[in-house]
């Protein structure tokens, strides 16, 4: 079992950056392909970035492309999202999902494909 916690969401006008954070604890997370999803008010959840855990592969959503950065420290468990040139279609609450997986080089990018989720951390931006 992972349990997974995301912090680091908030308040910020546009063009602004924040960075969000996804602690992992109960396993080991160096084996876990992780990503962000997010989910707007009224819209489904959708993918933002995923990473494998060797971190050499990534995946971006054409939203995220250019502005955001998923990396991690799998010494202290944690994934990052580092989001620049933030806009108003930003504002969703962010989700950290993971799932094990076998090879270094596996990435995820379906929310059926996750297994493990953290409560979100919510992401405002404003105009």
């Amino acid at each position: 079992q992972v349990q997974l916690v995301e912090s680091g969401g908030g308040l910020v006008q546009a063009g602004g950056s924040l960075r969000l954070s996804c602690a992992a604890s109960g396993r080991t997370f160096g084996s876990y392909v992780a990503a962000w999803f997010r989910q707007a008010p009224g819209k489904e959840r959708v993918i933002v970035a995923a990473i494998s855990w060797s971190g050499r592969t990534t995946y971006y959503a054409d939203s995220a492309k250019g502005r955001f950065t998923i990396s991690r420290d799998n010494a202290k468990n944690t994934v990052y999202l580092q989001m620049n040139s933030l806009k108003p279609e930003d504002t969703a609450v962010h989700y950290c999902a993971a799932v094990r997986a076998s090879w270094g080089g596996t990435i995820y990018t379906k929310e059926s494909d996750f297994h493990y989720w953290g409560q979100g951390t919510q992401v405002t931006v404003s105009s």
